[in-house]
């Protein structure tokens, strides 16, 4: 009896489910055609044996890439090891995919079976999933599907190997479509101007050139000598600038309004930019070849290359192609004609807009076509599978190329393909060498350009960090300062001075004599003690000049120095006179008083 059993890959885990036992599954078949849109039938037909949920939306990315190219996840191994029954030889296992069913019975062993009833039953399994998971609803499984839908597409984009050809495929596209832009719109301004210069289309053939001429002559009878060299630039010939000269004085078309002349000028600079800009498409088309296929576009040339990898849809697929679809590619309709008439097959087609096949010989264009296409198969395959991208193959090819075109015309015998491709892995050793020295060259400039930069953060940064410090410490000095001026003052003040004044500058300082001070003395204490009292307050005040005597001869420069707030009471000369009045006046009390006593 053999056991069946499906698996179901979803979004949040693997499902494997298990069928009744029969003997021939073909059985099944309008069984479950009838049952899957009913729960209840459909239940007692299939039954869950396990579920592998997912750990999280990166273990889900990760098997949905894993069953997408065929390849057994860890996961899904150890699924079908744990709940398969051990005899391999009594299981079948459906699976939807068969590049996953051929990995699993080449890697496990198990017989594996799809199509038929097999996508019946997942088409039930898919409907009523929800229903068979314990704890799953429809909206959690439809929001588990967008979001891995959403990451795999992601992944797919941002991985995708054929993302550098989508620009060239677009880039020939656009150009083979300016072409036949350019042309059209040329044939509408020599039409259109024809009518005012009909002439100037016999002497003038290239299309771009006429719309340059038509922008710059405008109306004809303004044509003059004074315009010639202009007309010499534009055609690059002095006999056709002379030519149109000539035609301009006795041409026979008609006269031509402003509005009209205008409107001709505005259409045909038009045209001339899309010719310019058709003329930098190609350049860069150029530039693109010659990183993506360089062997290739050394071998046929840009367009031609660029046109086989737009047609193939990329240069992964245009190396799978063999050389006899390379032949043919870009004449389908031709082949098919042949083989629906029975006529002769094509013998070249996008590969025809070579050099090679124009200069051979009509009875020699098959066999150079048949020869080209296969070079031009190995040359694809080189860009395609190579790491290091180089032209030296495709010269090579060239070279056997053009050699095997003379064997043709001349009978001489070319060299043999081994030998060629001998001396092509020389000079791309040589050339793979160089391009190594000059990538490390470029990262040692960088690197020494990165360092010169942190260098540079580094020092700015300190000198922003060292500033607020030096600032703190000069506001730090500056009290310091003023406190060593203080003990100076204390004394000052206490003595001789009054702090509240302090009027003339240091400048004006000036010495004073033993007898002012011991005036000034007198009259403080005289003021603050009264009269009774003044007999025993005079003897007393001696003493105390004269030790404010001997600390003005211990410090006898530094009492000069004084601040603004330091300054003597006697520092003007106004003061010094009330010094000396004052002094006056207490000698006559002293008198009074002795007389008395």
């Amino acid at each position: 009896m053999v056991l069946l059993h499906v698996l179901f890959e979803h979004a949040v885990g693997y499902a494997l489910l298990a069928l009744k036992e029969v003997e021939e599954i073909s059985l099944l078949l309008p069984q479950v055609e009838e049952c899957v849109l009913n729960l209840g039938k459909f239940h007692n037909i299939v039954r869950l044996v396990a579920f592998c949920p997912f750990a999280s939306s990166q273990v889900a990315l990760e098997n949905a890439n894993a069953v997408s190219e065929g390849v057994v996840h860890e996961d899904l191994r150890l699924l079908l090891e744990t709940h398969l029954p051990s005899k391999k030889k009594k299981v079948l296992l459906g699976v939807g995919d068969p590049k996953i069913g051929a990995a699993i019975q080449e890697e496990l062993g198990y017989n594996c079976q799809t199509g038929g009833v097999i996508a019946e039953i997942l088409r039930g399994v898919r409907l009523h999933f929800h229903n068979l998971v314990k704890g799953l609803t429809d909206l959690s499984a439809c929001k588990a599907q967008l979001g891995l839908g959403h990451s795999y597409s992601r992944a797919k984009v941002k991985f995708n190997v054929n993302r550098v050809d989508n620009m060239i495929i677009q880039s020939i596209s656009l150009l083979d479509q300016l072409d036949k832009d350019i042309n059209t719109f040329s044939m509408r301004v020599r039409e259109w101007y024809g009518y005012h210069f009909p002439e100037l289309v016999k002497i003038i053939n290239d299309n771009a050139t006429y719309c340059r001429l038509a922008q710059f002559i405008g109306n004809r009878r303004e044509l003059n000598e004074e315009k010639l060299e202009k007309l010499e630039e534009l055609t690059m010939d002095g006999a056709k600038a002379k030519a149109i000269l000539d035609a301009s004085r006795s041409s026979m078309g008609m006269d031509i309004s402003a509005i009209d002349l205008i409107n001709i000028e505005s259409f045909s600079s038009r045209v001339v930019s899309l010719s310019e800009y058709r003329q930098s498409l190609h350049t860069y088309l150029r530039s693109k070849m010659s990183q993506v296929a360089p062997s290739l576009s050394a071998l046929i040339g840009e367009a031609v290359g660029a046109r086989l990898i737009a047609h193939a849809g990329s240069l992964t697929n245009l190396a799978k192609y063999p050389a006899s679809t390379v032949q043919i590619l870009g004449a389908e309709k031709a082949l098919f004609r042949a083989l629906k008439t029975r006529g002769n097959t094509p013998k070249y087609g996008l590969i025809f807009h070579s050099t090679f096949i124009g200069r051979a010989a009509a009875k020699n264009k098959g066999r150079i076509s048949r020869y080209l296409a296969n070079k031009c198969s190995i040359a694809s395959r080189i860009d395609c599978f190579s790491e290091v991208p180089t032209s030296v193959f495709g010269e090579k090819l060239r070279e056997q190329v053009e050699e095997r075109l003379s064997f043709y015309e001349t009978g001489e015998i070319p060299r043999k393909n081994l030998d060629v491709m001998k001396e092509a892995m020389v000079q791309a050793e040589e050339a793979a060498a160089e391009m190594a020295r000059k990538l490390e060259k470029q990262e040692k400039k960088r690197l020494k350009k990165e360092k010169k930069r942190l260098a540079a953060l580094a020092l700015a940064s300190s000198e922003n960090s060292s500033t607020p410090e030096e600032y703190e410490e000069t506001q730090s000095e500056r009290p310091k300062k003023k406190k060593k001026q203080k003990p100076q003052e204390t004394p000052q003040e206490n003595g001789m001075e009054d702090p509240s004044v302090s009027i003339s500058k240091p400048k004006k300082k000036r010495s004073f004599s033993k007898e002012e001070l011991v005036s000034s003395d007198v009259e403080e204490t005289a003021g603050n003690v009264s009269l009774p009292k003044r007999k025993k307050s005079f003897p007393k005040e001696e003493p105390v000049s004269d030790a404010e005597e001997a600390v003005n001869r211990s410090v006898p420069k530094k009492k000069r120095k004084f601040s603004s707030k330091e300054e003597p009471l006697s520092s003007g000369p106004e003061e010094a006179a009330g010094n000396k009045s004052g002094s006056s006046k207490k000698k006559k009390k002293l008198q009074k008083l002795s007389q008395e006593d």
